[in-house]
């Protein structure tokens, strides 16, 4: 009795394919039994279900954290989806027959806890392989293996000789390669080795299910299809039981050609899956030979719909051309790479840049499959997808990238209440998959001041996004319970109230109130024992935040109102002690400073600002304060209009008098100078007084000075820059014009030596 039909192919190779499924068409099997996970033969059924468009995968995952997954994908164009389809079609019994996807990911792991650890800086000698596939696109005269591989078995259609041609070419490859991986990739060669025993034993079993053996057709990788011969030994019952195992579970999820591509690190994927798609159609259609118009015709669309027209003439001529280059190579047809180069010829005018975007689109494209409702997938998955449905998000879930505003008020022109808060809904969603780490939306900056109730987002959904979306599934059934299983995590790893703070306007964001309450209750736990200003501050500010608009969330924040001021109180207490840092600490302390000073202007019915206020002042007066921290108290002092012209000249004359250090002076300066300069340009007094304290300085603490000054304007823009010249010119009597072109024209070479000699000045401990 002769054995099974073993057909070996590439993976994502419409050829093979193509003949595939002309041997099960001559074979008519009974059974065919395909190289993938043996746990999977449902989802197997599931992929050529009515409504299933591919590209789709199958994710397996571990049933535990951190979770692991392993994916199989599959185009239109996949020989393994192909021979699923056909089984579908004519009654025929398929299944995978690879190890369960639990053995797998427990031998992964096993591979992983044993790879070499050369932490320690050792450094492993191994002989370098020979690169075979390199060597063969050399000796084909051919610019890289995809190139060869096109030519002598991707237009091979003859199906004895392409039949011939495989089996001869994998049997010699494996001949060529077993020796080195043996010697160089044990682990690896092992690995297969099990597989491949494995596979021979469900060989058997099918035989021993009733089927024929001439009436079985095994897909696998050419690679294997020389191990899988029955005379080889199979696994046995107490191999298969030493197997390691991982609890695991498996889902199907849509696919993109992008990740099917090598351009997304996919190991088994092509360069052009778009391009093998439209070679499919090609060749399913009997039209090969139009396959060169159409790709590059669609080529030259591309570029005309990108602003860069191309005329029909040049489409021609790009033809002729790939022709001329498949007549030079032997090649009936011409290759991806010869298409692409005559499209950078005709088109580009031979800069590939020209028209690198339009090839890329004809090559990878943006195509994503999908899955139709009812086909298995995960709670949380489903959930999302009714989620997106409700929405009307469900249309952003593409590859291409798209804007959404959203108004989170109320829309009062519909009649439904859904409809009157869609998009605060939308924005409960979306909040929600940012906690889950879920990539599909990524949240961008309003520009509009104080718009709490905008907010911008950027959609674009891919293959990570599902994966991510599956690995939620540990957290909860669906996003709502997931969400608030990580905030919960959150809450528990909490340790100060700065921190608290952001998990309760994270619970509101994602509409989250039980959760809000959890969160609210540990900041009130946190905040007995918070002795920091900066966290009390940045508490301060998220709580601020929370009460301007929560009620736009339609969350109730009263119970967070006693602990603002209580912390609002407790912060203004500490002002004084706070202040007594060095610059290092002085930049947290300065962004600490400007929340508590927003929190006193927004809320002053419910904090009190007086006391702020009178705090801010005494800080202004210290001496023994950070001298920065004084400049910047003192500045939104006479910002809000606390201290006028006398108290500023006194104040000036005594920060920036010649007894004063010049780091302690200047330092003071760049501290005033950090908050609202419109307000200190309009005060010539202050430019009065410190143009008197540098004329009043000696040559060692002017260079001093220098560098605090320097800090200082460093972080005025150029139009301030330039207020301030033509402000000293004022001062000067030389004219504001004159001295502002002055002061900000290049440096001759005096001027540069003398500055060059500053680095030679002994700056001490600075």
């Amino acid at each position: 009795m002769s054995g099974p039909h073993y057909f070996g192919i590439r993976h994502l190779s419409p050829a093979g394919s193509y003949h595939l499924l002309a041997l099960l068409g001559e074979v008519k099997p009974t059974a065919v039994l395909i190289e993938g996970p043996s746990d999977a033969s449902i989802l197997g059924e599931q992929v050529t279900a009515r409504g299933v468009v591919p590209p789709v995968a199958m994710l397996a995952y571990t049933d535990r954290l951190p979770v692991r997954t392993l994916l199989y994908p599959f185009a239109d164009f996949s020989p393994e989806y192909q021979a699923l389809l056909w089984a579908r079609n004519h009654n025929c019994h398929s299944e995978f027959i690879d190890l369960p996807t639990e053995v797998s990911l427990a031998l992964a792991d096993a591979r992983r806890d044993m790879a070499p650890d050369l932490t320690d800086g050792s450094v492993q000698e191994a002989e370098t392989p020979v690169d075979l596939y390199g060597r063969i696109a050399e000796l084909s005269g051919e610019p890289d293996y995809e190139a060869y591989w096109e030519r002598h078995f991707e237009h091979r259609l003859q199906p004895d000789s392409y039949r011939s041609a495989i089996r001869t070419y994998a049997e010699e490859m494996r001949e060529l390669t077993d020796r080195d991986e043996r010697k160089l990739t044990p682990r690896g060669y092992a690995y297969n080795e099990i597989r491949e025993a494995f596979m021979r034993r469900k060989i058997l079993d099918t035989i021993k299910a009733g089927h024929e053996p001439d009436k079985i057709v095994v897909v696998s990788g050419a690679h294997h299809t020389s191990a899988l011969a029955l005379d080889l030994p199979a696994m046995t019952d107490a191999e298969l039981k030493k197997l390691p195992r991982v609890p695991s579970k498996m889902t199907l999820m849509p696919y993109s050609y992008y990740k099917l591509s090598s351009h997304s690190g996919y190991g088994a994927g092509n360069q052009a899956p778009a391009y093998y798609s439209l070679l499919w159609q090609c060749m399913k259609q009997g039209k090969m030979k139009e396959l060169p118009a159409l790709y590059l015709s669609s080529v030259a669309m591309q570029m005309r719909e990108l602003g860069t027209w191309r005329s029909t003439a040049s489409v021609i001529e790009a033809v002729r051309m790939a022709d001329a280059l498949a007549y030079m190579h032997d090649g009936v047809l011409p290759t991806w790479k010869d298409l692409r180069d005559a499209a950078t010829v005709l088109f580009g005018f031979g800069e590939l840049s020209s028209v690198a975007e339009a090839l890329a689109r004809v090559d990878i494209g943006t195509v994503i499959g999908s899955l139709p409702e009812g086909v298995s997938q995960t709670p949380v998955q489903d959930d999302l997808n009714r989620e997106l449905k409700r929405l009307k998000l469900d249309k952003y879930k593409t590859l291409v990238a798209a804007g959404l505003e959203l108004d989170l008020r109320e829309n009062r022109r519909v009649k439904s209440e859904e409809s009157a808060f869609l998009d605060l809904n939308r924005s409960v969603f979306l909040h929600r998959l940012a906690v889950l780490g879920i990539r599909f939306a990524r949240k961008q900056r309003v520009n509009q001041a104080d718009a709490t109730w905008a907010e911008h987002w950027v959609l674009q959904w891919s293959p990570e996004a599902e994966i991510e979306t599956v690995e939620s599934t540990l957290k909860g059934e669906t996003v709502e319970l997931a969400a608030a299983y990580v905030i919960h995590e959150e809450l528990l790893a909490c340790t100060n109230i700065a921190e608290a703070a952001k998990l309760i306007r994270k619970s509101c964001e994602c509409g989250l109130p039980q959760v809000m309450g959890q969160a609210t209750g540990a900041l009130q736990r946190l905040a007995v024992d918070a002795g920091s200003f900066e966290q009390i501050a940045e508490t301060v500010q998220e709580l601020s935040v929370l009460l301007q608009y929560g009620s736009i969330r339609r969350i109730e924040t009263e119970t967070l109102v006693p602990i603002m001021q209580q912390l609002f109180l407790r912060g203004t207490l500490m002002l004084q002690d706070a202040a007594g840092c060095n610059d290092d600490a002085a930049a947290a302390m300065v962004t600490a400073i400007q929340a508590m000073d927003a929190a006193a202007e927004e809320h002053y019915q419910l904090v009190d600002g007086s006391l702020w206020m009178n705090k801010l002042m005494e800080l202004a007066a210290r001496d023994d304060r950070n001298a920065k921290l004084s400049g910047f108290a003192f500045a939104i002092v006479l910002e809000k209009n606390e201290a006028g012209e006398e108290e500023c000249a006194r104040e000036v004359s005594r920060r920036l008098s010649p007894g004063i250090p010049a780091d302690i002076g200047s330092g003071w300066f760049e501290g005033m100078s950090m908050r609202n300069r419109y307000a200190l340009l309009s005060r010539d007094y202050l430019w009065r007084q410190l143009d008197e304290y540098v004329n009043s300085l000696e040559e060692e603490p002017f260079k001093r000075s220098l560098v605090f000054l320097r800090r200082a304007f460093g972080g005025f823009e150029p139009r301030e820059k330039a207020a301030i010249a033509e402000l000293l010119g004022d001062l000067w009597g030389s004219g504001a014009e004159p001295t502002g072109e002055a002061l900000q024209r290049p440096l001759n070479e005096e001027e540069k030596e003398r500055l060059d000699e500053l680095n030679d000045f002994d700056f001490g401990d600075i």
